[in-house]
């Protein structure tokens, strides 16, 4: 089995959905492919009325509704076992230079290590992604040199590849982050929607014909 993993890591539903896939793969034998996406990129295009907090900000959300939302956000945080706060400030936060090294780092396999660090940083600690000097206390948590990873993430191969996976994701009928494929088609949305997905690894484990 095959699960394609597009995420930016400027997301809070991201970073929980970065922590539960692994295990659940790795239960199932199931291959991560992870592409990493700008999903401010995703929302201009195809999603504009996602984006949450900027809804919050214009006060076009009931504060009942957004104080639930972050108690929800909290323990399901607490079920994965990470720690998650939203940050109070500089949200949503320009990942991009994050999300470029991330396209480096993948074939270095340091891919992992870097994101947890950059989720920790942002919703741990509060430090925003768009700082370099943040980005360079990232690459040490994450054993990565970051001059090397600075001049890597400024060519344009690199810029290229972090769009395409941006248009590639719109292509195939995604408009957020996280979004998986299963086996090249069947598209989850939402950390919430990993009970799916795991059914339909059940199904797809058992040799049964998918739901069309």
């Amino acid at each position: 089995m095959r699960i394609e993993f597009f995420f930016d890591c400027s997301s809070p539903y991201t970073y929980l959905g970065f922590e539960n896939i692994q295990p659940l793969a790795a239960e199932f034998g199931a291959e991560i492919v992870w592409r990493p996406i700008l999903v401010g990129g995703v929302f201009n295009q195809v999603n504009p009325g996602i984006e949450f907090f900027k809804q919050k900000d214009a006060g076009t959300l009931p504060q009942r509704k957004v104080d639930y939302m972050l108690k929800d956000l909290g323990d399901r945080a607490l079920a994965a076992g990470v720690k998650l706060k939203f940050p109070p400030s500089g949200h949503p936060v320009n990942s991009v230079k994050v999300m470029r090294a991330c396209i480096v780092l993948e074939p270095q396999g340091k891919l992992i290590p870097f994101a947890r660090a950059a989720f920790q940083a942002y919703f741990g600690e509060d430090r925003l992604l768009s700082d370099d000097a943040v980005i360079v206390d990232i690459c040490k948590a994450a054993g990565v040199d970051p001059d090397w990873l600075f001049a890597r993430i400024a060519e344009q191969s690199v810029k290229d590849a972090l769009r395409a996976n941006v248009d590639e994701i719109i292509a195939r009928g995604g408009y957020g982050s996280p979004t998986y494929y299963l086996n090249g088609t069947d598209m989850y949305f939402g950390d919430d929607r990993l009970p799916l997905l795991r059914k339909a690894m059940e199904r797809a484990q058992a040799g049964a014909p998918q739901p069309a």
